[in-house]
C-alpha cells in the first residue's frame, strides 16, 4: 500500500486580494501543495502564522500595519525553523538585506511569480534558499558599503524633503557643519555626486520612502 505525502501547507499574504486569488489558484492547482490560509497585513500574518503553522509562507515586502519584514522578524523570533519567502515589485536591496538577516528562506519577484512560483515553494520546503539572480546582484553589489546611522537617515530623510542644511540642523538642533559632515558620508556610503543623486539612490533601494 502507497502512503500519499502529505501536502505542502501554504500561508498567502499580500494586502491585494486579486494577488491572494493568483497565487491560491496556481497553489491549489497542485496535487503537492495546498493554501491553508490567507491574511492582508503583516500584523493578520503574524497571527495566521501562530494558529495555522504553515510549511511555507509566502508574504509581500510592502503591507499596511505590519510590514513583511517585520512581520517576518516577528514570526522567526517565535518560530526559528519557519519557511517564509518574500514577494516583492523590485530588487530595492534595503529592505531585500533586513529580509536577509531576518531569515527569509527565498525571495519571488512578482514579475517572475508565474515563471518561479511552484519551484521555489517546492525548493523552500525542502530546505533550499531561493534567491532570484537579480536580487543576489543587487546584494553583492551593495554588500561591502556600511549601512547608514540613525543620524545619517534622519539628514538624508530631511533632504529627500528638500530641506536646506540650515534647516536640518535646527530641525535635529545640531550645527550646520555637523549636517554637512553627516552629508558627506552618507554621499560616500551611497557613492553619490550630490544630495540629490543620494536621495534618487536611497529611494531606489529601499533605503527610505516618501
Amino acid at each position: 500500500m502507497s502512503i500519499t505525502a502529505r501536502p505542502i501547507s501554504v500561508l498567502v499574504v499580500d494586502d491585494h486580494p486579486l494577488l491572494r486569488a493568483g497565487l491560491g489558484e496556481a497553489i491549489t492547482s497542485q496535487s503537492d501543495m495546498c493554501v491553508v490560509g490567507e491574511a492582508c497585513n503583516g500584523r493578520e500574518a503574524v497571527d495566521a502564522y501562530e494558529h495555522l503553522r504553515p510549511d511555507v509562507t509566502i508574504m509581500d515586502i510592502a503591507m499596511p500595519e505590519l510590514d513583511g519584514v517585520a512581520a517576518l522578524h516577528e514570526i522567526r523570533r517565535e518560530h526559528n525553523h519557519a519557511r517564509v519567502i518574500m514577494l516583492t515589485t523590485y530588487k530595492g536591496d534595503a529592505q531585500i538585506l533586513r529580509a536577509v538577516q531576518g531569515g527569509a528562506a527565498g525571495f519571488l519577484l512578482k514579475s517572475t511569480l508565474r515563471k518561479d512560483l511552484l519551484d521555489t515553494v517546492r525548493g523552500v520546503h525542502m530546505g533550499q534558499r531561493r534567491i532570484p539572480p537579480e536580487i543576489a546582484m543587487e546584494l553583492a553589489q551593495h554588500m561591502g558599503q556600511g549601512p547608514l546611522s540613525s543620524r545619517e537617515m534622519e539628514v538624508l530623510n530631511h533632504a529627500a524633503s528638500g530641506h536646506s542644511n540650515r534647516r536640518i540642523a535646527e530641525r535635529l538642533a545640531i550645527s550646520e557643519e555637523t549636517v554637512k559632515a553627516h552629508m558627506k558620508n552618507v554621499l560616500a556610503k551611497l557613492a553619490a555626486n550630490d544630495r540629490t543623486h543620494a536621495v534618487t539612490i536611497a529611494l531606489k533601494r529601499g533605503i527610505i520612502t516618501i
